[in-house]
């Protein structure tokens, strides 16, 4: 089988075409001009059972969960308990905004609906108290990206169905990047809000008033604690969790905090649907791309590549995360991990990398990639959120990235730091 389909595919892409399409398009054509069209079968079987999966059923109830915590207001209460945090210090709505976006995380686990609802509250707001508009989207958009690192993550749950590593297991491996990348992107803020003298949010909250934000979020605090509780314990499966977690969502917008009514719900539901729909067709098709990968033999050609490269599993290493950085620039995080997560963990695991560690590796380097020019779809949501143009944004940006990228390294470097708590409850 000649490698038509990949050239095929490049081209679509850089015409514009939808990376659905492209992905289903090229092994389409790539079949006729070999003249091989009684795979045809194979391509259509290989696109049904790519989405035909139980854990992947986790994905639409935890877009559900995040639509009807988005709709009930959750985001609002999130920043105003952020706010109460952390809004006295100087560079405060920063720094509110970067916390909002780690508590955002255990809840919708999307670094594109963290940019959207947050970006649509907090760059106004920052704005209207003297910082720039690229500066507020760059902490908007940079700080998303937690959104898939700490669970619940649909990556994660994407690269779990590829490989067949635990989904909690990945999970528990997410939550310390998420928070060395929240920390070092708060520890680059406190330094900007210095030198560039940023305002103080608001004054200082009483222990009173901390209290009662507390309480008025506990709700939704419980969210990830309900989810992570239940997976890690072993009560439920993450497809399990991912339906009690929606079914909460309802449950605390509705009843509780009363912020969603039943004329409501029809419109939350068919936006997740359509959201599920787009992403579980993506799987599908990437399930059928890197089927192809590996019949026509590219699959093998890519690895003993990358072996002869060095027998250094550290270099190897560092050279992957390079190869995905420039990847990540170009294709999103889901077909990237669907499409080079065969390819490419089979190799690493072979060289004696434990799975969970390069699992944990690949999904924060594609995550980041959310980010990176040309084809960031993160840095286009905050583009249109902010009004400022992707380069000027992603220029602001590079503080950020630096800690991204510095927060990858040494997830590579040092395993321990992403694969102790998986270890401490018996997932690697």
């Amino acid at each position: 089988m000649s490698l038509a389909y990949f050239w095929i595919f490049l081209f679509l892409l850089a015409a514009g075409a939808p990376i659905v399409f492209a992905l289903l398009i090229a092994p389409g054509l790539s079949l006729t001009i070999d003249g091989q069209e009684e795979f045809y079968t194979s391509l259509l079987s290989r696109l049904y059972n790519g989405m035909d999966s139980f854990p992947l059923m986790a994905v639409p109830f935890f877009i559900l969960a995040g639509e009807v915590m988005n709709t009930g207001g959750v985001t609002k209460a999130l920043v105003r308990f952020a706010q109460s945090i952390i809004g006295h210090v100087r560079g405060g709505l920063a720094q509110v905004n970067i916390i909002s976006s780690i508590l955002f995380a255990g809840l919708s686990g999307s670094a594109v609906a963290d940019t959207s609802a947050l970006g649509k509250m907090l760059i106004p707001a920052m704005e209207k108290a003297g910082y720039s508009t690229r500066f507020a989207a760059a902490v908007t958009a940079a700080s998303s990206v937690i959104g898939p690192i700490v669970p619940p993550s649909g990556i994660m749950i994407l690269y779990a169905f590829v490989m067949n590593v635990s989904v909690a297991g990945l999970f528990a491996a997410g939550i310390v990047p998420g928070i060395l990348i929240g920390g070092g992107l708060m520890l680059v803020t406190f330094f900007l809000a210095k030198k560039r003298n940023y305002p103080v949010a608001n004054k200082r909250a009483t222990w009173t008033e901390r209290r009662l934000t507390f309480f008025q979020t506990l709700p939704a605090l419980m969210t990830p604690v309900i989810l992570l509780g239940g997976i890690l314990s072993g009560i439920f499966t993450p497809t399990e969790a991912a339906a009690v977690a929606a079914t909460y969502a309802l449950f605390v917008s509705y009843f509780i905090m009363r912020t969603i009514s039943a004329s409501d719900l029809p419109r939350i539901f068919v936006n997740a649907a359509a959201q599920s729909a787009v992403i579980l067709l993506l799987v599908g098709a990437a399930v059928t791309f890197a089927w192809i990968i590996t019949v026509s033999g590219m699959a093998g050609s890519m690895a003993e590549g990358l072996s002869g490269m060095s027998s250094n599993v550290l270099v190897l290493l560092l050279l992957i995360n390079l190869f995905l950085f420039v990847v990540g620039m170009f294709l999103d995080a889901g077909p990237a991990i669907l499409i080079l997560g065969p390819v490419l963990a089979p190799l690493m695991v072979s060289m004696g990398v434990d799975p969970m560690h390069f699992a944990i590796v690949m999904c924060v380097n594609v995550t980041v990639g959310l980010i990176t020019p040309p084809m960031g779809l993160v840095l286009f949501v905050a583009s249109s959120v902010s009004g400022e143009k992707p380069e000027s944004i992603a220029l602001e940006m590079l503080p950020f990235l630096a800690v991204e990228v510095a927060v990858i390294i040494a997830i590579t470097m040092f395993p321990a730091l992403s694969l102790t708590l998986p270890r401490l409850l018996g997932y690697a």
